[in-house]
């Protein structure tokens, strides 16, 4: 393999198994950014909802379940909103941690390529 600064250096299985699986790493680290930006959000909104359904007078308050909205008393709702709120969190909180993961792997096979092929190999995103 001749590239950039002209090394010459051999690209074996092995080191062809671990440019794929930094590719396929890099993936889902793009998918988990995405899911984890979504969760934040969703959990801003689920906050947003939280804070003005304390604001309201009513007793019963609209809330949407899935692509209907029905009449439902205020306490149930805000219970509701709880939940979906702690189901979000934990969600956010497993995401992160995979990233974590997910970026501690990256990190091993960028050490192992850069040791190998110099700048004849580039791992970074632009």
């Amino acid at each position: 393999m001749q590239q950039g600064g002209g090394s010459d250096t051999e690209v074996t299985w092995e080191d062809q198994q671990n440019i794929n699986k930094f590719g396929r790493l890099n993936n889902r680290l793009h998918e988990l950014n995405d899911e984890i930006k979504f969760a934040k959000e969703t959990n801003d909104n689920l906050e947003d909802a939280s804070n003005e359904l304390i604001l309201t007078d009513e007793e019963v308050v609209r809330f949407q379940i899935g692509e209907v909205f029905a009449h439902v008393p205020k306490d149930e709702v805000e219970n509701r909103i709880e939940q979906m709120q702690e189901v979000t969190s934990q969600k956010l909180a497993k995401l992160e941690e995979e990233k974590a993961t997910v970026v501690a792997q990256m990190s091993e096979l960028k050490k192992i390529l850069y040791g190998k092929f110099k700048d004849s190999i580039n791992l970074e995103e632009d």
